[in-house]
């Protein structure tokens, strides 16, 4: 696979052209150069080649969080987008064994830390993991970091790992609403980010799983919608359903915050079962009907995210064309021969042409603005 090239001048008196941050490079102790500048357009240059970063957060530990996370990845990577995976659950990094890399190691290239790169016949490119393990002696070894530790390693996930261009970044976050999540917020204001709550029905965790949707909403964080995990379980033997959870009324509780429900997760054991081989179950044809719905439901909420990006951008790409069509050299002077009031009835027909088809093509982009 061909690598991307990273838009950071060559090198230079001002900047020295590595994809690492510089707490990675063997030449810290006697470079001269401006760190803190290097590390912020590293950073920047990473993001402006990534379409749109979901964040998948729960502030609840143990309700699916990360299985949710990696078969989004698997299944946006099977719709024919370009896919990287960021573990950042810093204190229980999983996702190298969901995606089979259990044990993996990377290198410090200059091109940065380098990904994991998953392959299935079912996506059309690799889906790039990164992740904390990879850096790990191994994968007992516990995590005891302070928060400034925890700060610089966010700030490498999205500097220094060589994800590429991407249409889509997936964010496995930790529990909890503290350091991790506030340093990611902060970094990503301006970004095309989006948030995916998960939870399970049980008013316990409920009332921690929607204090992160609070979170995102105080923040102007735009929420995607809520994954019901563990929602119901079918018998192997009858195929009847049933529910484990009492329903602590999660419904209301989203109507109340303006969040959408978009799918309800059935407990399956091939799901467990995929996530420990390595293998996300969204990938696997033979996936039970209902699994592979709800899924589906919430490949279908985060896709639309780029294609209504793409609508709007396409849309608003054209009304500076527009603009700029009515202030043309060569319009101008065939108008210059018209008499005066037929030159003024002329420009403003034109202009009101233009004008609606620019609404015409926001309409059709899905977004809700509307040209000047």
């Amino acid at each position: 696979m061909a690598h991307f090239t990273l838009p950071i001048p060559e090198q230079s008196t001002e900047e020295c052209g590595r994809g690492h941050a510089c707490g990675f490079c063997p030449l810290e102790q006697e470079c001269r150069l401006d760190k803190q500048a290097h590390n912020k357009t590293l950073i920047e240059a990473r993001l402006e080649s990534i379409d749109q970063i979901v964040l998948v957060l729960a502030n609840k530990g143990g309700v699916g969080k990360s299985t949710v996370a990696a078969n989004l990845a698997a299944g946006l990577g099977a719709r024919g987008f370009r896919v990287g995976m960021a573990d950042a659950d810093i204190h229980g990094p999983n996702q190298s064994r969901f995606f089979g890399f259990t044990g993996a190691r990377i290198r410090v290239s200059e091109r940065g830390l380098g990904t994991k790169d998953y392959a299935d016949p079912a996506m059309a490119h690799d889906l790039r993991v990164g992740s904390l393990a990879f850096m790990l002696q191994d994968d007992e070894t516990p995590v005891v970091w302070r928060d400034a530790y925890k700060h610089d390693f966010v700030h490498h996930l999205m500097g220094s790992f060589d994800w590429g261009p991407l249409d889509f970044l997936i964010v496995d976050m930790p529990p909890g609403t503290g350091n991790e999540l506030i340093t990611l917020a902060d970094l990503l204001e301006g970004c095309n980010v989006s948030a995916l709550l998960v939870t399970t029905p049980q008013a316990v965790a409920q009332m921690d799983s929607l204090k992160a949707a609070r979170f995102c909403l105080e923040r102007g964080m735009p929420v995607v919608g809520c994954v019901e995990n563990m929602a119901g379980v079918t018998c192997p033997h009858c195929k009847g359903s049933f529910h484990i959870y009492p329903d602590a009324g999660l419904g209301e509780q989203l109507d109340r915050l303006g969040i959408p429900s978009i799918a309800k997760l059935p407990l399956d054991p091939a799901l467990a079962a995929g996530s420990d081989d390595g293998k996300p179950l969204v990938l696997n044809p033979a996936i039970e009907p209902a699994v592979a719905t709800a899924f589906a439901q919430v490949v279908d909420a985060c896709a639309s995210l780029g294609r209504a990006d793409f609508g709007g951008a396409v849309a608003r790409t054209l009304d500076e064309v527009f603009e700029k069509n009515l202030e043309d050299a060569d319009l101008e002077a065939a108008l210059a021969g018209m008499h005066g009031p037929v030159r003024d009835s002329v420009r403003r027909t034109l202009a009101q042409i233009l004008h609606e088809e620019s609404r015409r093509l926001h309409g059709a982009s899905g977004g809700s603005e509307e040209s000047q």
